[in-house]
């Protein structure tokens, strides 16, 4: 079945947290040798991937040049990454596939997300992201249009708008890749986030005139913001006509009672159950409750099921032989 594949920004790190290029490169070959594996089978793949350590450390840059050069928005950043790991993963996967004497084109498109320009999020922005700095260098950051908030003894952080994803706006282009028998990486970080607003040179008061002759013209404009990749995976695998969803992630199943003495790991488990544990809270504010939602709304718009697994288990949980599996009911 075609299945899209979800990896966590941090499974493209090394696994005690660094970040530079090799670490990268290395970390992309693992997993790129699974899902090498998965197409030698005859599993038929799209790629999606996070991005949160490599947009974190275009974010460092930004501070420390800040004196020098304008700081890149976060929509560049977006794009920077998507391009640096697009090409990446192309290159490993092509190796990998190579190596087991596949011919099989592989591509990344660099992906727009249309989010909503009414989004509570953009006047009410609560993801942080980044570093904690001084006050001194935060409101150096502040003074280039950026949120930044006070965290108490660890420092100050800055805050963004995190909308939810509408539209995959590039999906049509993913989708040509496939159907001509590509394996495509697709829609990195969630999407460069882009809302839609009147094309300049719109007639003052044409929008609300009261017998407009056509609908105003509108044209896309990045913003600053991040999107939930898993969140945008679901739209994307809708747009492609994925039939499972995998989310990679740095733990082997999703648990009840995280952390407590008697936690407990969910392996088979229906769409209506998870979404009632996740309205009671059982997975909180982390990374763990984007994914279990994801999961749900892809189960419940029509998909054969959503996986949640660790990154070393992607094989066996496209077969649904691992991770936490979730199915209609």
């Amino acid at each position: 079945m075609r299945t899209l594949i979800a990896l966590g920004g941090n499974a493209m790190t090394a696994p005690d947290g660094r970040a530079r290029p090799e670490d990268q490169i290395a970390a992309v070959g693992t997993a790129m040798a699974a899902v090498a594996d998965l197409i030698a089978a005859g599993v038929e793949v799209v790629l999606t991937h996070g991005n949160g350590p490599q947009v974190g450390n275009l974010l460092v840059k930004n501070e420390l040049a800040a004196h020098v050069v304008p700081p890149v928005p976060l929509d560049w950043c977006g794009a920077q990454t998507q391009g640096t790991l697009g090409f990446v993963i192309v290159s490993a996967l092509e190796q990998a596939l190579a190596a087991r004497g596949i011919a099989k084109p592989v591509a990344a498109v660099v992906t727009r997300t249309l989010v909503d320009a009414g989004d509570r999020g953009f006047t009410h922005p609560t993801k942080p992201i980044g570093r904690y700095l001084p006050k001194e260098q935060a409101l150096a950051m502040a003074a280039h249009g950026q949120t930044w908030e006070d965290r108490g003894a660890r420092g100050w952080r800055r805050i963004v708008a995190s909308p939810e994803p509408v539209d995959i706006l590039d999906a049509p282009a993913a989708k040509a890749l496939l159907d001509a028998g590509y394996v495509v990486v697709a829609c990195g970080g969630g999407g460069i986030p882009m809302v839609r607003e009147p094309a300049s040179g719109t007639p003052a008061g044409a929008a609300g005139s009261a017998a407009p002759t056509a609908p105003p013209p509108f044209g896309l404009r990045g913003v600053e913001a991040v999107i939930d990749k898993d969140l945008s995976a679901v739209l994307l695998a809708r747009a492609v006509a994925a039939e499972q969803l995998v989310i990679a992630t740095d733990v082997d199943h999703m648990f009840l009672r995280f952390g407590a003495p008697d936690a407990r790991a969910l392996s088979r488990i229906g769409a209506a159950e998870l979404r009632a544990h996740l309205a009671a809270g059982e997975f909180g504010g982390g990374s763990m409750a984007p994914k279990a939602e994801a999961a749900c709304r892809f189960v419940e718009g029509g998909g054969r099921r959503a996986v949640v697994a660790a990154l070393g288990c992607i094989r066996e949980a496209v077969l649904g032989k691992a991770g936490t599996v979730v199915e209609k009911e």
